[in-house]
Order: structure tokens, then sequence, then C-alpha cells
């Protein structure tokens, strides 16, 4: 297993954003990720409009997971409507 930092985009709006964090989560769960640490960074202005919107909320997770596994969860984050955006990088040690 390895360390990886996930950063997810969410609606800032509250209903939408609460939609968007459950969805990351059951990815995560879906996936195996271990020892998995949220960090909320807040809500914030966007330097370019995402889907309309010019704020945004950011979530950063921290979690261990099976390098093969990074692949199919990015491509299940892409085909979710609730994340705006993404981005997972490996933690180097």
């Amino acid at each position: 297993m390895r360390q990886y930092e996930l950063v997810a985009v969410l609606n800032s709006e509250e209903d939408q954003f609460k939609a968007g964090k459950q969805a990351v989560a059951e990815l995560l769960a879906q996936f195996k990720a271990t020892d998995v640490k949220e960090d909320d960074m807040g809500d914030r202005p966007l330097a370019y409009p995402i889907a309309k919107k010019m704020r945004a909320h950011y979530v950063l997770y921290r979690m261990n997971m099976e390098p093969n596994a990074i692949a199919t969860l990015e491509r299940a984050i892409k085909l979710s409507p609730s994340i705006l955006k993404h981005l997972v990088v490996k933690i180097e040690e």
C-alpha cells in the first residue's frame, strides 16, 4: 500500500456539498482506502468558472491505497456529477 492525497473540489451549496462528500467517502470505501484522514479546507473562490460556479468547497483526503486501484478510482470520480474537479497525488516518503 502507498500513501496518496486526494483534493476534491465540491459544489459550495450545502446540500450538494454533503452529496459530494458522501460520494467521495463511498468511493474511497469501495476501493478499499485505509487510514483515511479528511481535512476540510473550506469554501474558496475559483480562479475560473467550473460548471458556471465561481466558488467551491475544497476537501483534502490522505489515505493508503493499492497503486492499481488509483486509475479506477479516478475514473469513478470523473463520472460522479457531485465532484467538480479532483487531483490525486502519491506522497513520496
